[in-house]
């Protein structure tokens, strides 16, 4: 039996949320379809494929080798499915479709209000957002599970085209408390002995860090690595150890005297962000348009929002040193 002449868009989506669920009545149910028609959907695709896509596991069910090859096709042939959609409405008048973005994590502390401010601004669009450290975001993007990336330096590893729009400081913080904060000033080598906290292989910050300390001929010393900045800023409030991040993710805690950008020439460090894409991507309008607001508008709208942080009220925190986020990133 032919695939093509037998099976449709909607069996692709019913196996896709079937696998991605795995079970049957919770696909059944996000698809608002009985379960028995869920599973006569599956079983006509299996017999237009000429084989078995999935095996029932208990109450679930898992993939077999055919059915793990076909949901790696039906996601992209969904997407293109949903692209080609979104395309078409923009033809109705009103601006409209999906905005596939994918953001280093770094990027949660100020993204959020600049998709927001787009989204509010253009009703009509949906969003689609991929927040993840640097190596997985490249996959999804060489993949074409997403339109547009947000991240540090521009990945090396794909072809992508490649715009700057703002400033990314980041700096090597400790607490005050921590005692390479005694010293008037701190050196590389200390740094390189002071056990460090960071963040796991394959985010864009391990990597700076790496060819920071590579650059200055010094071994780079793991105290702790850990998975999300969240958990290296409280670390580092603790005082366990120092740490390297964008400035953009704790400007409050160094404003309220949490942290402290340690006393070392050149820190904190000039980056730079970047939006991205694949080299041979035809971009959709919504992801035209979004990435050319991001070019044209995005370092104003993060530093606002830097603007916003500095004007926070902290008089909770008695008897801290209030720095003035103006000077630590200046």
């Amino acid at each position: 039996m032919s695939l093509q002449k037998s099976s449709n868009i909607k069996h692709l989506l019913t196996f896709q949320k079937v696998a991605r669920s795995g079970n049957v009545s919770m696909a059944a149910s996000e698809l608002f379809l009985s379960q028995s028609a869920t599973s006569i959907q599956l079983a006509n695709l299996e017999a237009a494929v000429g084989t078995k896509l999935i095996s029932r596991n208990g109450r679930g069910v898992r993939l077999t080798d055919a059915g793990q090859k076909l949901l790696v096709l039906s996601d992209r042939m969904l997407a293109l499915w949903q692209e080609i959609s979104d395309e078409m409405e923009s033809y109705l008048g009103d601006f409209s479709g999906t905005l596939r973005i994918g953001a280093v994590t770094t990027a949660e502390y100020w993204l959020p209000h600049v998709l927001v401010k787009f989204v509010n601004a253009h009703p009509n669009v949906k969003l689609k957002l991929q927040v993840a450290n640097k190596e997985e975001i490249v996959r999804s993007l060489a993949a074409d599970e997403i339109d547009l990336a947000v991240m540090g330096n521009p990945p090396e590893e794909i072809q992508v085209m490649a715009q700057s729009f703002a400033n990314n400081p980041t700096a090597f913080i400790a607490s005050p408390q921590h005692p390479l904060m005694q010293h008037a000033q701190v050196s590389m080598a200390m740094l390189a002995n002071a056990q460090m906290l960071v963040r796991e292989k394959g985010s864009g910050a391990r990597a700076s860090l790496e060819k920071i300390f590579k650059a200055e001929g010094l071994k780079l010393q793991i105290g702790s690595e850990l998975s999300s900045n969240e958990s290296i800023k409280q670390m580092c409030i603790a005082g366990l150890a120092p740490a390297y991040l964008s400035l953009h993710s704790c400007a409050l805690e160094i404003r309220a005297g949490l942290l402290a950008v340690l006393p070392l020439e050149n820190n904190p460090l000039n980056r730079r962000w970047f939006v991205v894409h694949t080299q041979n991507k035809s971009l959709s309008r919504v992801a035209t348009v979004f990435m050319a607001d991001l070019i044209d508008n995005g370092a104003t709208e993060i530093d606002r929002q830097l603007e916003n942080m500095s004007q926070m009220p902290v008089e909770s925190l008695v008897g801290w040193r209030i720095p003035s986020l103006a000077s630590v990133l200046s």
